[in-house]
Order: C-alpha cells, then sequence, then structure tokens
C-alpha cells in the first residue's frame, strides 16, 4: 500500500507536464487494477492501511475516474487556466481517497473522509463556471461538516470504550444517539433524499472535473463508510432499516418525478445519481447480502455511467457554451458518431443489459421485495422513471430542429471518443468477471 502513496507523492515534480502526469496516472490506475487482484481476505497490509474486495473496487474505480478527468479537462491545459495547480488538486485527490478507501483506523479514515472536500471544493471554486459556484461551495462544505462533526464525537466516544479504533476490531453497546452520529455524515454524503440539495447546485457550477470526482467517487465515500460502520451497526441498525428504506423509496420516485421537469442537461444527471444512491442506501440498509452485494455493484457501476453521462454533457457545453435543453437539440445532425455513445450511456443510465446497472439493480430489487412485497410498487416506479428520464435525455438532446443560432460543425475529436469509451468498456464488461464482487460477502 505503501508504494502507491510514494507513487503519488512522486508526480508532484511532473506537475509542469500535462501530458507526462496523465501518462503516470493512466500507469498507476493499470497497474492497481492488472496486478493487485484482491482476494477475499486482508491485503496489502502496512501499518494502519489494508485492502480487501471493497477497498479493491474504490480504488481502482478512483484511479480509473482520476485519469480520465485530467484527460476530459484539456481544454485547462490548452488554455493555460492554472494547469500545474489544477495537477497538485488532482494529486492531493488521489492522495486524500487512497487514504481513505484504504484506512483501516476510523480516526485516520474521518481525516482523509474529510481531506478530499478541500480539492473538491478548489476545482469547484478555482474552475467553474458562473459566479454562483461559491453559493454551491458552501452548500458542499456546510451540509458534509455539519453532518460529520457528530460522527468525530461518536468516534471519540467508541474509543473511549474499546481502545481501539480499528474497524474490525470494535465491539459496543449502540444508542440511538451514537447510531444517529455514525450514520449521519455518510447519508448527507451519498446523499439522501431529503439533505441532498448541495449535489445538484455543486454538480451544475463544477467544471467536467468536479462533476466527474462528485459524481464518480465522492458519492461512494457515503456508502464505502456505511459499508464499514456496518460491521459494528448492523444488530441495531436492522430495527430502524424500515426508515431509511421508507426514505430512500420515496425519495428516488419523487426524484424519477423531478429528472422529467429539468431543463439542464447536468442538473438532470445528477438528480438521477440521487435516485440512483437511494437504491444504494435501501441495498446497505437491509444488511442481507444480496443487498450488500447489489448496492457494490450498483455503486461501481454508477461511477462509471454518471461520469460519462457528464463527460458528454461537457463536450456539448463546450462547443454550444449552454446546458440547456432547449438550445441543445438535434445534435444527431452535427456530431452522429457522438450520438451513438449517447445512446450507449442513456441504456446503461437505465440498468439495460449487460452493465453493471442492471445486475446492481436486480440484486437490489430482489432483497427489497424479499423484505417487503410492498415495495415492488415502489420499485416498479423507480424503474420506469428511470428509463423515462434516460429516454427524455437522449431524445431531446439528438432529436429535434437544431437552434439556428448554433454555427458549428465538429463530430468530436479523438480524445473524446477515447474518454467516453474508456467509460462505457469497464461499465459493460467487468459484468463478465463480477465474481469478484462476491467475494467481500
Amino acid at each position: 500500500m505503501m508504494k502507491y502513496l510514494f507513487m503519488i507523492l512522486f508526480l508532484i515534480p511532473l506537475m509542469n507536464y500535462w501530458w507526462l502526469t496523465m501518462l503516470c496516472y493512466m500507469m498507476i490506475a493499470f497497474m492497481f487494477v492488472n496486478m493487485n487482484y484482491s482476494m477475499n481476505f486482508l491485503s496489502m497490509i502496512s501499518g494502519v492501511f489494508s485492502i480487501d474486495v471493497l477497498s479493491y473496487s474504490m480504488l481502482s474505480l478512483t484511479c480509473w475516474i482520476l485519469f480520465l478527468m485530467i484527460m476530459a479537462s484539456y481544454i485547462i491545459y490548452k488554455k493555460n487556466e492554472n494547469s500545474t495547480e489544477f495537477l497538485f488538486m488532482m494529486i492531493f485527490m488521489m492522495l486524500s481517497l487512497f487514504l481513505t478507501f484504504s484506512a483501516d483506523n476510523m480516526i485516520i479514515f474521518y481525516l482523509s473522509f474529510e481531506m478530499s472536500i478541500i480539492p473538491t471544493l478548489f476545482l469547484i471554486f478555482g474552475w467553474g463556471y458562473q459566479p454562483e459556484r461559491l453559493l454551491a461551495g458552501y452548500y458542499l462544505i456546510f451540509y458534509t461538516l455539519f453532518a460529520s462533526l457528530p460522527m468525530l464525537i461518536g468516534i471519540f466516544y467508541i474509543f473511549n470504550d474499546n481502545f481501539t479504533l480499528n474497524f474490525w476490531f470494535i465491539s459496543i453497546e449502540m444508542n440511538i444517539y451514537l447510531y444517529l452520529s455514525m450514520i449521519l455524515a455518510f447519508l448527507v454524503k451519498m446523499p439522501m433524499v431529503f439533505v441532498h440539495f448541495w449535489l445538484p447546485k455543486a454538480h451544475v457550477e463544477a467544471p467536467i472535473s468536479g462533476s466527474m470526482i462528485l459524481a464518480g467517487i465522492m458519492l461512494k465515500l457515503g456508502g464505502y463508510g456505511l459499508f464499514r460502520v456496518g460491521m459494528f451497526l448492523s444488530n441495531y441498525s436492522v430495527s430502524y432499516t424500515y426508515i431509511w428504506v421508507s426514505i430512500s423509496l420515496y425519495g428516488a420516485f419523487m426524484v424519477g418525478l423531478l429528472c422529467l421537469c429539468q431543463t439542464d442537461i447536468k442538473s438532470m444527471i445528477a438528480y438521477s445519481s440521487v435516485a440512483h444512491m437511494a437504491m444504494v442506501i435501501c441495498g446497505i440498509m437491509s444488511y442481507m447480502s444480496y443487498g450488500l452485494l447489489g448496492s457494490l455493484i450498483l455503486m461501481v457501476g454508477h461511477g462509471f455511467c454518471s461520469s460519462g453521462l457528464f463527460c458528454l454533457a461537457n463536450i456539448i457545453y463546450e462547443r454550444t457554451h449552454s446546458r440547456s435543453f432547449i438550445i441543445n437539440k438535434g445534435l444527431i445532425n452535427i456530431m452522429p458518431s457522438l450520438s451513438l455513445l449517447w445512446f450507449l450511456l442513456c441504456s446503461s443510465n437505465m440498468a439495460s443489459p449487460p452493465s453493471l446497472n442492471l445486475l446492481g439493480e436486480i440484486y437490489i430489487i430482489n432483497t427489497m421485495v424479499g423484505w417487503d412485497k410492498f415495495t415492488f410498487l415502489l420499485l416498479m416506479m423507480i424503474s420506469f422513471f428511470s428509463c423515462c428520464y434516460s429516454i427524455y435525455l437522449y431524445s431531446f438532446t439528438q432529436h429535434g430542429f437544431i437552434y439556428s443560432g448554433l454555427y458549428f460543425i465538429s463530430s468530436g475529436t479523438l480524445r473524446e471518443y477515447f474518454l467516453i469509451m474508456l467509460h462505457w468498456i469497464p461499465l459493460n464488461f467487468l459484468i463478465l468477471k463480477f465474481d469478484l464482487f462476491s467475494l467481500y460477502f
């Protein structure tokens, strides 16, 4: 584990060389994915760090998305918009996420978890688009910090009672206050419906790299945290499953309706992320093997799918300088090759085969119907609306009359096609090796 941390630190002298840094990120991503095949026991143990299947899945996703973030942000290098500082933020972010996903100690996990907000905030403030990015950044930091400070007090209490902060060794008598302090930070981070208001704002105002890291990794921090604290909370948490499942199912249904009312492309993709994360919360809070497995698979699948959709939205934005559905119409006439990639990712977003989203949703729906047969009514509507807003997103952007104010003809660059295909290929081909995920359970 330590060798990867040192590799990340050795990237700092390369910050003045954009392509060399991106190549190094790509090499780290390929090395981590191909050379660290994780087993169903802890591996790469070094001090307070270790990796199991859950950590391995999240770290592989992190390496992959961070490499694609630099590829997607080529315009920063092209226009020389503080590209050195941008690469430093990427290194800082990779370091904090590596520490978060591999930490065994709760206090190190908490510090790394909070540290990962800082580079995201700098991305929104430094490379965002509109002046409203300041308000979006405030929403992000205050929602997250307000929910996570009780967790810090809970960690001190656990140490005082257990004399250890290792996830694997904690055994404690639970009460409602400790329980809420442990999970609220993660539910806000995911985000759960009713505390999700920071997410659409942050997505809309963030640059493409900020949207990718928020959709691909930051939302998964909440799920990862629930998995970890679930090791010692599960027996107590089962009594309160109905609360979180009820909120999430109702919220996913309402957010599906909200998506059909959006006029901003990025805003719609952000709201669809809230609906997908609500399904993940249902799976995790059930504490059943199928539900947990489905949540892990859906988190990985959503990371690729949502990040890819934001990249497609950004490709359009760089040309039309608008995110509105009203202006971005009839793009199949101008960018026909990109229309195929829009179709592939929109179909994956509605959980069509052979995407990881489908496999994850099958497991979660199976779990929820087994938990209470009446949940099938809401689950049916959630799946239906997921299909509706994905088709709406594709058909509105690709069909219709082209806005007469557009004066560009571009079928996209090779870099952009590579960028989208490197999202779509793992999203649809990892299903061939889905037994890797089941090793955790």
